[in-house]
């Protein structure tokens, strides 16, 4: 299984109405991260469970649900979080 699809696999807990993992690793070839194995990945995210929470607890919501993978299989991750009625 490929790490986005570990990614989008892990994120289903957050129950998305809309996800896009966007694989940007190799814009950072040779980067201290990419050289230890962890890739940079873009996620756009959409989520009821986002509805009223600002956007720091969305990123720790987002941070919690990949749990692990955020020590090895991820180094760097954007993260665009809306609830349906910001989209």
């Amino acid at each position: 299984m490929s790490v986005q699809e570990r990614i989008q696999q892990r994120l289903a807990a957050l129950a998305p109405e809309s996800l896009e993992i966007l694989d940007e690793s190799g814009q950072h070839v040779g980067h201290a991260g990419a050289r230890s194995g962890g890739g940079h990945y873009q996620l756009i995210i959409v989520s009821r469970l986002f509805n009223g929470k600002p956007l720091p607890a969305r990123h720790r919501m987002v941070y919690e649900a990949l749990g692990p993978m955020m020590q090895h299989e991820i180094h760097a991750l954007a993260i665009k979080a809306y609830a349906p009625d910001e989209i």
